[in-house]
């Protein structure tokens, strides 16, 4: 679905969680009702995983999507966002992120506050973008990868599947899938 033909007319209700000391409080006037496993006893439309770790998210997705839940994008209005750009169910968009014409975002991604993608990137399932990255034109990231906080992939560059881009640090080259990479400029330090 492209970013203008989406609208939010679900209304958040509630946040489930596997940590039992959180159930019974609230957060953004929210309650914490229980946890994932508990998800059935409660009527809900739609779901968004709001989990920063990019494997774990991935498992809760797949085994939601099997279960026939129905994921939704869940967007900041403070997003910008251009009204051609296709967004994968589940992804999560906060505050202030910006993404330019001709991107695509994959399913189940996170694009944290205020990072930015721009012109025809490819963004895959299950990434993370995190807060204040900056992404330049052209740039491709492989499934499951996190870019760290403040970092900048230069533009035409791909980032392979499972990577890990340290936080600040500046992309200059082609990261294989599987690796990490860190520092100004970024050099990968090790492949899985």
């Amino acid at each position: 679905m492209r970013a203008h033909e989406q609208s939010a007319p679900e209304d958040p209700i509630a946040y489930l969680d596997d940590n039992p000391a959180l159930v019974g409080q609230r957060f953004l006037g929210l309650p914490v009702l229980g946890s994932v496993a508990q998800l059935p006893e409660f009527a809900h439309d739609a779901i968004v995983i709001a989990i920063g770790d990019n494997a774990t998210r991935m498992r809760l997705f797949r085994m939601l999507v099997e279960r026939g839940e129905r994921l939704v994008v869940a967007r900041h209005p403070n997003a910008v966002i251009a009204p051609d750009v296709p967004i994968g169910c589940g992804t999560m968009i906060c505050a202030g992120v910006v993404v330019n014409p001709g991107s695509a975002i994959g399913a189940n991604a996170i694009l944290n506050t205020g990072c930015t993608v721009d012109h025809h990137n490819r963004i895959g399932d299950h990434v993370h973008i995190a807060p204040g990255a900056n992404l330049g034109g052209e740039v491709t990231i492989g499934d499951g990868s996190l870019i760290g906080i403040g970092a900048a992939v230069m533009p035409g560059r791909q980032v392979g599947a499972w990577c890990l881009i340290g936080a600040g640090a500046l992309l200059r080259d082609n990261v294989p899938d599987g690796s990490t990479a860190f520092g100004v400029p970024a050099r990968v330090m090790r492949r899985k």
